[in-house]
């Protein structure tokens, strides 16, 4: 599908599927690589990183296990700025490797927020990978070691990113047409 239309918005085709599956494979071999004799946790942040966390996971080779944390902050097409903590960490993350898996990192107030909150469980170390960098966007540094693209300010969908909690299913990543 070359457009697609959501709600009251339409998208066209940004990233297809074939190249967003190639750059996860890139990051997984540097985990491969990185983690190699390690058993890191990676931990999703849902909704939208639970797609990317799935692909992720079917090539890593690691040993590794996978648990998941819910934060929001968007509303709509835009961050509210304000962060609310909707699941919590349900494991001992105490003297293990932590890759934090996020779908997005636009401000990186959200991720900021998660990497003091994880600092308190004393992890042995903790990482950020992330399927998309909004470098333009950034507000806070953030050392994203693993990131498959970088992409502009833009508002996406597809591939487990959604616009009003719609569009998550897609198989590609859509643009906001504004033809």
């Amino acid at each position: 599908m070359d457009k697609v239309k959501i709600k009251d918005k339409t998208f066209k085709t940004f990233i297809p599927e074939s190249e967003i599956l190639k750059r996860v494979e890139v990051v997984a071999n540097k985990i491969n690589t990185d983690f190699a004799g390690r058993n890191p946790l990676l931990l999703a942040v849902l909704n939208g990183s639970f797609i990317f966390a799935a692909d992720l996971m079917r090539y890593l080779t690691i040993p590794c296990e996978i648990s998941f944390v819910k934060l929001a902050s968007y509303e709509g097409t835009s961050s509210t700025g304000k962060i609310k903590t909707m699941i919590g960490l349900n494991n001992d993350i105490a003297g293990r490797p932590v890759i934090i898996v996020e779908d997005i990192v636009d401000t990186g107030n959200t991720m900021k927020m998660m990497l003091n909150q994880l600092g308190t469980h004393n992890p042995e170390s903790i990482h950020i990978c992330s399927l998309l960098v909004k470098p333009g966007k950034l507000q806070v540094p953030l050392n994203i070691e693993y990131a498959a693209m970088e992409i502009p300010n833009d508002f996406i969908v597809g591939y487990g990113l959604d616009y009003d909690q719609q569009g998550r299913n897609l198989r590609d990543i859509y643009v906001l047409d504004e033809e």
